[in-house]
């Protein structure tokens, strides 16, 4: 039986609320603006047990929330989420500094205040401790420190918990704490080798596969044929000759960047990191290791450690920005059997 309650906010397709009921927590509900995601949720019954609903956080306050999981403010023992990081990406080039996103911290703290959980955790891109989102954070770890949070905070690569996927993510887990001490400590980094690319995908037959529907193949266009043709496992643009190369991407990686863009995977280490748009071989080194092709959505899927039968509807951008927005389901495992091994401990103290 499980003893420690959880809600997901902001859940996407489900990544952060599966990994933490793999680690023992009985989620409550977990909840999402974008429809999709929950529409997808709501198609994995196997795995999605609790309540979803389609809101926002700002809907949950007023009381919304506790009547839904039917607890009293202080009870709940972990709510979880992580608000759309797009605004603190370094991925992101336009715009000012300002971004609306962003002020979805400011709301996840309005419900952290009012539900008073035992644990919150907040993930994040490493860019929320940067020039954009440094100024958002400092003021909510302070509000969080006024309502007597300690704020534990790390910066973990989910290569080193089992995620065969080199992606660094922000994690804060606030711990509420009387006259104690605070007892949490992040997770320890595996001792194992980190899994590879060829050990998660290489099992699959070449696309199209009837038994996986999401194991489907693009079809590239002549010159991107010609330039995955023309680099191998592991490389990218700066191997393709010079007349395969896009204008914009004449000038040096070192003066422009785009480093990895019409790359391949290597076999024999991880993934780079799976994002929004890893269907697209322009976007990044999501070119198969061998295969003249970029990733189908099932193996950006499993690189995220997602089960092979997970469910994701919508049409293939929209799955791909479902799977790529994730947060990886080990890495939540892990951190969640950390929380829910310092809610054993002040358990043992009361």
């Amino acid at each position: 039986m499980k003893h420690f309650k959880a809600v997901d906010a902001f859940c996407g397709a489900g990544g952060l609320s599966l990994g933490l009921s793999q680690a023992g927590f009985d989620i409550l509900l977990g909840f999402d603006l974008d429809d999709l995601c929950i529409n997808s949720l709501q198609h994995n019954t196997k795995y999605v047990k609790h309540k979803v609903v389609a809101a926002d956080v700002k809907s949950m306050c007023g009381g919304r929330l506790l009547k839904l999981t039917g607890i009293k403010r202080g009870q709940l023992d972990l709510l979880a989420g992580g608000p759309p990081c797009q605004g603190f990406s370094v991925q992101r080039t336009v715009g000012g500094e300002e971004d609306s996103r962003n002020l979805l911290v400011d709301d996840y703290g309005d419900l952290i205040t009012e539900v008073l959980p035992k644990f919150f955790l907040l993930e994040n891109v490493p860019g929320i401790g940067g020039k954009r989102g440094r100024e958002t954070l400092e003021k909510f770890i302070a509000r969080m420190t006024s309502n007597g949070y300690f704020c534990h905070q790390n910066i973990l690569d989910a290569r080193d918990y089992g995620v065969p996927q080199r992606r660094k993510r922000y994690i804060l887990v606030g711990e509420y704490i009387n006259s104690n001490k605070p007892v949490f400590v992040f997770p320890k980094k595996s001792t194992k080798k980190a899994v590879t690319v060829g050990e998660t995908i290489g099992w699959l037959p070449e696309p199209p596969c009837k038994k996986y529907a999401l194991h489907r193949a693009d079809n590239l266009s002549e010159i991107n044929l010609q330039r995955i043709r023309a680099i191998s496992a592991g490389q990218s643009r700066e191997h393709l000759p010079a007349h395969l190369l896009a204008e914009c991407h004449k000038s040096s990686a070192d003066l422009i960047g785009h480093r990895n863009v019409y790359g391949r995977m290597a076999w024999d280490d991880v993934s780079p990191t799976i994002t929004a748009r890893f269907d697209s071989f322009t976007r990044g080194k999501f070119g198969h290791p061998f295969q003249d092709r970029s990733i189908s959505l099932l193996e950006g899927a499993l690189l995220q450690s997602f089960p092979k039968d997970y469910i994701f509807t919508g049409n293939k951008v929209d799955i791909a920005r479902q799977i790529g927005n994730a947060v990886p389901p080990l890495l939540s495992k892990a951190i969640g059997k950390s929380i829910m091994s310092a809610l054993e401990k002040k358990r043992d103290v009361i």
